[in-house]
């Protein structure tokens, strides 16, 4: 049977974490050592199943992999072939369709089944297509997406919208393409910041890096080189709701404070104020929890947004976080139409919330969580029904925490550190009668 946690809510935790490296950069990065002529380490490599499952795609791909300590990780993939992906572990994860870019680059050729992920609605793959397209991709679409190339050149791209994937597909193709490519429209956020940096280190050229106006020149060779993945902001972001819903002392390590401008505006508006002490961050016992109303007395609205504006990926974090603040907030989320169909195991546990549209809710604060038995329906809302369990009084059981370990590295381990009552078990349950 798969994994549960039991969880003891009521806790106010207290410590000092750090936060594991960016997930979203680890894969596009890991991706790109395909373009490498040689060995590459790459440090800081959250080892999570999202990251092992891109791992193995290399390796089937000829690569050799070895994780050399707990988060390094050498890739030589100078043996690599042009070889078919694997349907059953492109299905596990939507980052299968990062390779699609180094592949195209490397080998002229791509056999692509469709890529997994989360199930959070739809989420087009034309932008990646369309920008190949026209770097000289012929693709075609059946069982598997082909793409073909005889040799790629450089062109002026307008992505149809800010992809963040899209964009690091575009950027690995086009560092081996003949001339110039501008990336218009480009996503920025700092894992494509990462990896603009890393394939910069083996040599590639590129300017813009964190616009939305990207150029590459073409062309160069790539010389393996050592990297470190940088902090992930939405953990960061994680663990301010986990303190403030917990009424907890926490000391965040390690931080990158320029990265985490929206998210510290947005939780200000909740009454969460951390302190910002260099790379490091602290938010401090009985913090405010009071929901800024807009000027006027208007209910406050929060939304997302491609970068620089807030995460996506933090919107379930502070909706969690919002339940246990005083007044109404307005969340709009724009980017997935069915990210915010988890409130209803928030209801279940006692948050008072109208789900207004898929895109829209309405959460009135503080409200008393109880404890419940609940599923982890993808790898954000997972994090946030693990910070409601903690925010609530009794026994929580969540199940489907593989889920939450797609994204979050050891996390039951990291929460017992700072106080947490939480429990790995080997099999799914209910709760205790």
């Amino acid at each position: 049977m798969a994994p549960s946690f039991c969880v003891t809510g009521g806790r106010a935790l207290k410590g000092t974490i750090r936060p594991a490296g960016n997930k979203n950069a680890a894969l596009p990065i890991l991706a790109a050592t395909l373009l490498a002529d040689g060995p590459c380490r790459v440090d800081n490599v959250p080892h999570i199943r999202d990251v092992e499952t891109l791992l193995a795609l290399l390796a089937h791909l000829g690569a050799t992999v070895q994780w050399t300590g707990p988060n390094t990780v050498e890739v030589d993939a100078t043996a690599a072939e042009p070889r078919e992906l694997d349907p059953a572990l492109c299905a596990r994860i939507r980052a299968s369709i990062l390779l699609a870019g180094p592949m195209l680059a490397r080998f002229g050729r791509v056999s692509l089944p469709p890529p997994g992920g989360d199930v959070i609605g739809r989420r087009r793959i034309d932008t990646h297509f369309l920008s190949l397209e026209q770097l000289g991709a012929e693709i075609t679409v059946g069982d598997a997406y082909q793409l073909e190339a005889k040799g790629l050149r450089g062109a002026d791209i307008f992505l149809d919208e800010p992809s963040v994937t899209a964009t690091e597909n575009a950027l690995m193709a086009a560092v081996l393409a003949n001339g110039t490519t501008v990336l218009r429209n480009a996503a920025s956020e700092p894992h494509v910041q990462d990896l603009c940096r890393f394939l910069t280190a083996m040599g590639a050229e590129i300017d813009g890096v964190g616009t939305n106006a990207v150029t590459v020149r073409g062309g160069r060779r790539l010389a393996a080189k050592p990297y470190t993945v940088g902090p992930d902001h939405i953990e960061i972001g994680s663990f301010i709701g986990l303190a403030a819903v917990t009424n907890g002392s926490l000391t965040i390590a390690g931080t990158r404070p320029e990265e985490l401008r929206a998210t510290l505006l947005a939780f200000d508006r909740l009454g969460i104020r951390p302190r910002v002490e260099g790379a490091t961050l602290h938010v401090d016992h009985d913090q405010e929890r009071r929901i800024r109303p807009d000027l006027g007395g208007h209910v406050p609205k929060l939304e997302d947004g491609p970068w620089p504006a807030f995460p996506a990926d933090l919107m379930s974090i502070a909706i969690v976080t919002a339940t246990q603040c005083e007044g109404l907030l307005l969340v709009f989320e724009k980017l997935f139409e069915s990210r915010l169909f988890f409130v209803d195991k928030l209801i279940g546990m006692g948050a008072r919330i109208v789900l207004c549209d898929p895109h829209r809710a309405v959460i009135a604060g503080p409200s008393a969580l109880r404890g419940g038995a609940v599923e982890s329906p993808d790898i954000r809302a997972g994090m946030a029904m693990l910070l409601a369990a903690l925010a609530a009084e009794g026994e929580s059981v969540i199940n489907n925490i593989g889920q939450i370990e797609r994204g979050y590295e050891r996390i039951d381990e990291r929460l017992r550190a700072l106080g947490a009552q939480i429990e790995r078990v080997e099999e799914a349950k209910g709760l205790r009668d």
